[in-house]
């Protein structure tokens, strides 16, 4: 069984290995999804939502963790930060008034092992601009000790009254889109191509194999005539 496997992957061409490769990568990608260390964006809209992005992965995804999480915020003239949320055991804590009501956690659930500390705030309004200080205390749980780990991100948050985007924001959306048809043109190509050069290679080797079993039964009944001949 595995020679014969063996024997067609041989011959089957350089692209399609190298197709069935990228849709092998593609599928790992899609089932095991990694954590990706994303910056926040730092433009809000004043009566919209915004959500302030704090994503701080483990170096050892297998080890078991708990984490904490905390926001603070120095808005613009001041020069202290002041602690306004806090998220421990799957509960949000808002702790400024100025948020009242304005903020929720936006970030992992259902686990105490979090890696996306990220909150929204509801309604921005024009006070909110500033600098957003979030700062994660991790504990790694291992057999027989526990590591303390902290990560800290900043957010320079702006509110403005209208939505503005850069000409570089629309080129890079544009050409995203592109590269996606693109691939995805080129795997359907590669798809048909590489389905022609299976079928092919199957007939060949059905082709082949048939001639093998032939020349075998011929060997054989020459074998027997010969014996029938002496005796």
């Amino acid at each position: 069984m595995v020679q014969p496997a063996l024997h067609f992957l041989s011959g089957m061409p350089a692209r399609c290995l190298l197709f069935l490769c990228v849709l092998c990568a593609l599928w790992v990608s899609l089932c095991n999804g990694a954590c990706a260390e994303v910056d926040s964006d730092t433009e809000a809209v004043a009566g919209e939502g915004f959500k302030l992005g704090c994503i701080s992965c483990k170096m050892r995804g297998e080890v078991e963790a708990r984490a904490i999480a905390d926001w603070y915020f120095k808005a613009k003239g001041q020069t202290e930060f002041a602690h306004i949320f806090s998220y421990e055991s799957e509960e949000a804590i808002i702790i400024d008034n100025q948020f009242d009501d304005r903020l929720d956690w936006n970030g992992s659930r259902n686990t105490h092992d979090l890696q996306d500390a990220s909150i929204y705030i509801l309604n921005v309004t024009f006070n909110d601009s500033g600098v957003y200080r979030c700062f994660l205390r991790r504990t790694l749980l291992y057999d027989a000790y526990e590591h303390d780990a902290t990560a800290s991100k900043l957010v320079h948050l702006t509110v403005v009254a209208k939505a503005t985007r850069g000409t570089a924001s629309i080129v890079s959306e544009v050409m995203m889109y592109v590269s996606i048809i693109g691939l995805q043109l080129w795997l359907l190509v590669e798809m048909i191509y590489c389905y022609r050069k299976i079928a092919a290679a199957g007939d060949e080797a059905l082709r082949a194999s048939a001639e093998e079993y032939l020349a075998i039964a011929s060997e054989s009944k020459d074998n027997c005539t010969g014996v029938q001949v002496a005796e």
